[in-house]
């Protein structure tokens, strides 16, 4: 079993109505399953993940970006070292699974 772990999150940008966040993780990690309050964007901008989104995996590298539907379960696993850009309103709320 893969151990869930979270990612080295660093604010980059706080505007009126949306932040950007970048995440940092590792090959291998598994980041924790969760869904949000609101649609978010995610945009890979180093290394390779696969989001699991709605049941359905996606394989992002460099340069790809996916819209995350509000309310829907989704995780990353990590490919290969990664950094990406999380863009979202602010004031979105998260719900995680209880590991």
């Amino acid at each position: 079993m893969t151990t869930v772990s979270n990612p080295k999150v660093t604010l980059v940008e706080e505007g009126e109505k949306m932040t950007i966040k970048q995440m940092e993780a590792f090959t291998g990690q598994l980041l924790p399953k969760h869904k949000a309050s609101d649609e978010s964007v995610l945009v890979v901008i180093e290394g390779a993940c696969v989001l699991n989104l709605a049941e359905k995996d996606h394989l992002l590298g460099p340069g790809d970006s996916m819209v995350i539907p509000p309310n829907v379960w989704h995780q990353i696993k990590v490919n290969q070292n990664f950094k990406a850009l999380h863009v979202m309103p602010n004031g979105i709320q998260f719900d995680f699974v209880k590991q």
